[in-house]
């Protein structure tokens, strides 16, 4: 998406984030009669953030833009047909362009964008990232489409991924770690210095046999490096017991700050 932007070579603004008053600013400030398109995601990866679609919708609405909505870390996940954010919030026939992914929920690789017909017919002519691309071989193709209709009728895995992630939010702060609000799948756990970061999550590896991605900047500001879970449906309440136990005690071994900003 950035890409895309930096490619078009249009004028640009920044909004601030999840800002639809400084949004509003911004598109009142325009000519009236320019083209616009405001792009934005569903849910924020790193703090796991979700975003206001139906603001942004009446917003490009009122200021006459188009709109486009990167649902990457919410398809499969969101919505009682796994659309995305914008299903769960009755605002996917609303939106210009949605981009999503064929992995992270899907399990294969390659990505997507849907759109009106001849919207997607230009793209096709003009974007030279999609020119020059080959396309997915068929086993990836069939794997990804056997995937969308299985999740497509599977409404209970959602729900016992959401649970999954409430609990161990839940779990991670009964015995005081530090974890940063979200109000999605994603876990974020609070470390706030890059070498403790990297430290931790080598040994959770190593020692410990669990993966967890670390966070640095410039991914995330300085002052907020993380360990970014993101718990599946299938991670049951003994992964959990394991998980907990080990970073409480990698917190006190590595002398990191829990609840409260008071380090073990």
């Amino acid at each position: 998406m950035i890409a895309g932007i930096r490619h078009g070579r249009s004028e640009k603004h920044v909004f601030r984030h999840n800002d639809l008053e400084h949004l509003e600013s911004l598109l009142k400030a325009a000519p009236a009669d320019a083209p616009k398109l405001i792009a934005f995601e569903s849910v924020y990866s790193m703090d796991g953030d979700i975003a206001d679609l139906k603001g942004l919708v009446a917003l490009a609405k009122r200021y006459n833009c188009m709109t486009y909505l990167d649902e990457v870390h919410a398809v499969g996940m969101y919505g009682k047909r796994g659309g995305g954010v914008a299903e769960r919030d009755g605002v996917m026939g609303e939106i210009d362009i949605i981009e999503g992914t064929l992995g992270k929920a899907f399990g294969v690789m390659g990505g997507y964008i849907t759109g009106d017909t001849v919207l997607i017919d230009a793209i096709r002519s003009y974007a030279h990232g999609f020119i020059f691309t080959t396309s997915l071989p068929p086993a990836l193709t069939a794997g990804a489409l056997a995937s969308v209709r299985w999740l497509k009728e599977h409404n209970e895995i959602r729900e016992r991924h959401h649970e999954r992630a409430a609990t161990l939010k839940r779990r991670f702060a009964e015995v005081g770690l530090p974890v940063m609000p979200s109000v999605s799948h994603i876990v974020p756990v609070l470390v706030g210095d890059p070498v403790h970061t990297k430290l931790v999550s080598d040994m959770l590896l190593k020692d410990h046999r669990v993966y967890v991605q670390p966070i640095n900047y410039p991914t995330v500001p300085k002052g907020t490096e993380r360990l970014r879970f993101t718990p599946t449906p299938f991670h049951d309440d003994r992964m959990f017991d394991h998980l907990v136990r080990t970073m409480d005690m990698l917190w006190s071994h590595c002398n990191v700050k829990r609840l409260g900003g008071v380090a073990a």
